[in-house]
């Protein structure tokens, strides 16, 4: 018995270990990015490993003052919130349809779906500049939500139709059996129910948009209208890099993100404890 329960603290203590150990080096880049954002530009690139070097708030305020970093934000806030709006309407009407409908070519559309998944981008770049240029939304916010939509739909239809599929059919049955409509059924049954999967997809498709580069760099020509990920690229030129102001740039990015991920997470929590009918 004793044998037992010092082999079980040993190895609680080599899992706690473990997961602290994992837990700093997935959080020292974050942190090292942090204090970098504090320092002057001189610190930054010296070989000396110090924390703290004259910490200040000057690389904010210049990066806030002094660039069109202000610009970005707004765009890249633009095109993120309506990448997700129409992302997650087109998605759950997708997904549902996939779930609860039998139609001519269910299959076959599904098979696109996925297939969409296995391309990369400096492949499917070349195209959708084509048709955004005949389409004349080149340089335009339009042109990049459209493409993220391209990007992040038919990944979030799959997984909305999979938790669609969980939820009880009877319920469908239920609801038609006291007049209410596909629409009615699907706006007012399944939606609440789904709202953890809904939670999820909202936050994917904010990611998808907000954190872009390839796209961004491609359709946007105009410096005013370029979204974070484009623009922070005009930090680090080839050379004299400004990395005082990228990783203050850096920090501020995260923030909209960490608050999409706040709100996700509590709809998601709401939706599991206020919905589960199981049986």
């Amino acid at each position: 018995m004793a044998a037992t329960r010092r082999r079980s603290r040993g190895m609680s203590v080599l899992l706690h270990g473990t997961l602290a150990l994992a837990s700093f080096i997935a959080l020292f880049p974050v942190l090292w990015i942090l204090l970098s954002s504090l320092k002057p530009g001189y610190a930054i690139q010296r070989s000396e490993f110090r924390l703290f070097v004259d910490p200040s708030l000057d690389n904010y305020r210049h990066v806030l003052t002094q660039t069109n970093f202000p610009d970005w934000f707004l765009n890249s806030l633009i095109v993120a919130a309506f990448t997700m709006v129409i992302g997650i309407s087109m998605s759950a009407t997708a997904g549902y349809a996939l779930s609860r409908f039998n139609f001519p070519g269910k299959r076959g559309l599904m098979w696109v779906f996925l297939l969409t998944q296995m391309f990369p981008v400096a492949i499917l770049i070349v195209p959708i500049y084509t048709i955004m240029a005949r389409a004349g939304l080149i340089d335009t916010k339009a042109s990049l939500v459209i493409a993220y939509c391209t990007v992040a739909v038919p990944f979030c239809a799959w997984m909305l139709r999979g938790y669609f599929d969980t939820i009880p059919r009877e319920l469908d049955e239920a609801a038609a059996l006291d007049g209410v409509g596909p629409f009615g059924i699907f706006w007012r049954i399944v939606l609440p129910l789904a709202r953890p999967g809904l939670a999820v997809t909202a936050f994917y498709t904010f990611l998808t948009a907000w954190g872009e580069v390839a796209y961004a760099i491609a359709f946007i020509q105009t410096d005013s209208k370029l979204t974070l990920g484009a623009g922070l690229q005009q930090f680090v030129p080839r050379f004299n890099a400004q990395w005082e102001n990228l990783t203050a740039g850096a920090v501020m990015i995260t923030i909209p993100a960490a608050i999409v991920f706040f709100f996700a997470q509590k709809h998601l929590v709401g939706g599991l404890t206020a919905g589960g009918t199981k049986g």
